[in-house]
């Protein structure tokens, strides 16, 4: 997994965007107006920044420890870091980015998740 590939995932999600607002080399997905995945480095490593819940954030800094990290400058109850090391599987990588827009979108009043479907 890499930055491009989860730039392509995350921009299939209805609603989505990939802007810039901190610097130029830190892309951030966002739906609507909300961020749920902030791609970064970690080390020299490419990282991901994305949100969860506190009982899965949890679970995946057990599960691949050193490579889901508490989310850097972030809440780190809701957010984990994960280093794009090859230790966490792709398809876990992919499911925790589903999950990190699902969160973000279950936040936006019913009004704002109704135009989501409408695109």
């Amino acid at each position: 997994m890499n930055h491009q590939r989860l730039m392509e995932l995350g921009l299939q999600y209805p609603g989505t965007s990939l802007r810039y607002p901190f610097d130029p080399d830190l892309p951030v997905l966002f739906v609507r107006n909300k961020m749920f995945a902030l791609l970064g480095h970690t080390g020299a490593m490419e990282s991901v920044n994305l949100k969860t819940s506190p009982d899965e954030a949890w679970l995946m800094r057990e599960t691949y420890a050193g490579s889901v990290l508490p989310g850097y400058h972030m809440n780190k109850r809701h957010w984990n870091t994960v280093v794009l090391d090859g230790n966490v599987p792709d398809e876990v990588i992919e499911q925790m980015l589903e999950d990190s827009y699902r969160l973000v979108v279950a936040k936006m009043t019913k009004a704002e998740r109704m135009a989501l479907l409408q695109q």
